[in-house]
């Protein structure tokens, strides 16, 4: 769907906009914006001005204050952006507002979100749950755009043409969401028959925030050629893969990234991609640890498993990139609190294996530091579970545990 496509060109530029409230302070709002600009690289724009304003609550018709709009307003023209961003998710009468103070191209965080997913989709699977996401986005803007003709009511003859038009769209959306929703019906059988072929196997699924490093942590797993790169949800579709730690075979899954503030239309597409998470007997939570705030990170994939019922499974966490990790000491008379750049990565690691015992590891994905002792780990992890099923097989990983320490 072309109406979702930013730009062609890969060098438009854009500015932020968040707004600071009671419910999230600077600090917070500036994480966003920094996310937000990430988000806009990735899909192909060049952020160039973040503006913040403190209200106790988005103003209902612009979202900022007016004065504020005017600041932007005048930036645009000065600097001539031809688009503008919001942190926060937009309504009909705030985008069209917005859109015609500023005379330029206005998205907000799901909208663009929503453009990463389009571009990055490559199967049938992933490209039919991203377009029924923009239909369901699309849907109540539509209506709202359209509330103005509502008032042409009555009987026979009294049917405006500006109303036949609005049920005319509506209906086709309502119909195209209905096809689409079938289509990933049809798609969730044809992988549930799939997932069944694949018999007792045990399943590990990565899980975890976006563009924490799943793809290359599976690459060197598995020793294949997922795709991976610096960029927010490289992967849309859930690649599998069968592997094989010294003598046990099981099956590892790479899976979409989540993200803060993921759209409500995203989280209901993509549910049957996360059939792979909720199946899996094990997950892997590979996590930024060199990202200053990773532990909000942990959060949001926790708060997001358990949301489709994986809170209880057993878990791995893997603090990966611990090659990026930064830390700047404090001086002896700075008595200001301690931030997360002045925590060591010993600290860290101390304080993280106390709280998990034995199901976390620091490791570099892409340096392969560490992939060893987190081999053993899964090998140990996936024994157990394999011996559940297959009771019989306790003696021969004895014997072969005796025969080949680690």
């Amino acid at each position: 769907m072309k109406e979702f496509i930013i730009s062609e060109s890969q060098t438009e530029k854009a500015v932020l906009v968040g707004l600071i409230t009671p419910q999230q302070n600077e600090q917070k709002v500036q994480e966003y914006l920094d996310e937000l600009a990430f988000l806009a690289d990735t899909a192909g724009c060049e952020p160039v001005k973040k503006f913040q304003q403190r209200m106790d609550y988005p103003h209902p018709v612009t979202f900022v204050g007016t004065g504020k709009l005017s600041e932007i307003k005048d930036y645009v023209v000065e600097h001539e952006i031809g688009l503008v961003i919001f942190d926060d998710e937009l309504s009909a009468k705030q985008l069209r507002n917005i859109e015609k103070e500023l005379q330029v191209k206005i998205l907000d965080r799901t909208n663009l979100i929503l453009d990463i997913f389009a571009r990055r989709a490559q199967t049938a699977h992933a490209k039919t749950q991203v377009e029924l996401a923009q239909y369901q986005y699309m849907l109540p803007r539509l209506t709202r755009l359209w509330t103005h003709l509502e008032r042409q009511r009555g009987g026979i003859g009294m049917r405006g043409p500006g109303e036949t038009q609005i049920e005319t769209d509506r209906r086709i959306i309502l119909a195209r969401i209905a096809k689409l929703k079938q289509d990933l019906v049809d798609i969730d059988k044809q992988k549930s028959l799939q997932r069944k072929n694949r018999g007792k196997m045990v399943r590990v699924a990565l899980v975890g925030y976006t563009n924490a490093g799943k793809s290359t942590l599976m690459n060197q797993l598995s020793k294949s050629e997922v795709f991976a790169e610096d960029k927010l949800f490289a992967t849309l579709d859930t690649t599998v893969r069968k592997v094989i730690v010294e003598n046990l075979p099981f099956l590892l899954s790479d899976t979409v990234g989540f993200i803060r503030k993921l759209p409500t239309e995203l989280i209901e597409s993509f549910k049957s991609t996360l059939d792979e998470v909720r199946e899996a007997d094990l997950l892997v939570h590979v996590v930024d640890v060199a990202h200053p705030g990773f532990e909000e990170q942990i959060e949001v994939v926790t708060k997001t498993l358990s949301e489709i019922d994986n809170s209880k499974k057993p878990l791995i966490l893997v603090f990966n990139k611990i090659d990026a990790f930064t830390f700047v000491p404090k001086d002896e008379d700075d008595l200001t609190p301690r931030t997360r750049e002045n925590i060591s990565l010993d600290e860290l690691e101390n304080t993280w294996m106390n709280k998990m015992e034995d199901n976390c590891i620091f490791i570099s994905a892409k340096e392969g530091g560490n992939i060893a002792a987190l081999k053993s780990m899964l090998y140990q992890r996936v024994k157990e579970i394999h011996i559940t099923r297959f009771p019989y097989n306790d003696f021969l990983f004895q014997h072969y545990d005796e025969e080949n320490e680690w």
